[in-house]
């Protein structure tokens, strides 16, 4: 049917391809916001890579050829390095201290003045911080520090720059890359979200190791970013529709996953992967080298990046302290 004169109509990308749950999960909120607001908002749903290459959606969203996006924030570091920081990086937040930090700690309007200059804005409930992330699927065990090196992997964020420097040969590839990529032996191991996410996209087929770790990644968050002008646009009501949904949707996906990735283990060990924990020596080393990485790049970035990472420890101190 034709739409209404005065309908808005919006175009939104996910980051994953379509097996990916946080790709569905932002699927069916663009599909809820549009029967919410009774057709006077609708949401046209991209997969990741469809409109623009995948992982490239903020840029997107700031053009004006999207007017939302749901992806991961360290997929923006050639724009801002304190993305990584609310990303899924070693010693950050987990999942409900990560949200809460977000929604009422002052984390989305430290990301916004992170974003200043750009056409795009985020904020509160925008973010879905998920369970801890798989440390790594891998073809070969990870038992010593040792192991790392030479290792051909892909990482992202900040925790790929810090495995590089334990000596990983490290590589960045989108999430729908990553099966050909396995299978093809152009890397031998990877990381990309949780146990179900990464269940559903089928990598029990492709990596015998399943190791676990929160040290890397101790939640994955995905956010939702909108297109300033079009959201300036938006009558207040539509708003407010468009934020209680997302609020709705993000915290929505975050229980399928923490729920499905306890679900998710024994689906790999019925399949015949070896799922084990990160021995404590190289969990450690990890965390020393994401220690000294944060105090040297705190030392010559923006005051922003200081912000937010002084924002985000202090409070991790205070909501480690009520636990």
């Amino acid at each position: 049917s034709a739409l209404a004169a005065d309908t808005i109509v919006w175009k939104s990308s996910g980051h994953g391809p379509a097996t990916d749950p946080s790709q569905i999960f932002h699927d069916k909120l663009c599909e809820a916001i549009t029967k919410a607001s009774g057709g006077r908002l609708v949401i046209k749903a991209f997969v990741g890579g469809s409109v623009v290459p995948a992982t490239k959606e903020i840029d997107a969203v700031d053009e004006g050829v999207l007017q939302m996006c749901y992806t991961c924030p360290m997929y923006n570091l050639d724009k801002w390095k304190a993305a990584g920081l609310i990303s899924s990086r070693p010693g950050g937040l987990p999942g409900e201290a990560l949200r809460t930090w977000f929604n009422y700690g002052g984390g989305a309007e430290l990301m916004n003045k992170m974003m200043e200059g750009y056409n795009v804005i985020t904020f509160p409930g925008a973010l879905s911080p998920l369970p801890g992330e798989v440390f790594l699927h891998s073809k070969v065990a990870i038992r010593t520090v040792d192991d790392l090196k030479g290792l051909k992997m892909r990482c992202s964020g900040d925790g790929g720059e810090i495995l590089a420097n334990m000596g990983a040969a490290v590589v960045f590839l989108p999430g729908g890359e990553l099966y050909e990529a396995m299978e093809r032996g152009t890397i031998d191991a990877f990381e990309y979200s949780t146990l179900a996410s990464n269940w559903d996209m089928h990598f029990y087929e492709i990596a015998k190791y399943v190791i676990l770790s929160a040290s890397r990644a101790p939640s994955d968050p995905q956010c939702f970013f909108v297109n300033k002008q079009a959201w300036e646009k938006l009558p207040d009501d539509l708003k407010q529709l468009v934020q209680d949904e997302i609020d709705k949707w993000t915290q929505a996906q975050h229980e399928y996953l923490v729920y499905n990735s306890i679900e998710a283990v024994e689906k790999f060990e019925d399949y015949g992967c070896e799922v084990y924990r990160l021995p404590k020596e190289v969990e450690n080393a990890l965390l020393e080298e994401a220690q000294k990485y944060y105090t040297e790049k705190a030392a010559k970035e923006s005051p922003i990046y200081n912000e937010i990472l002084e924002s985000m420890n202090s409070y991790w101190e205070a909501y480690s302290s009520v636990q």
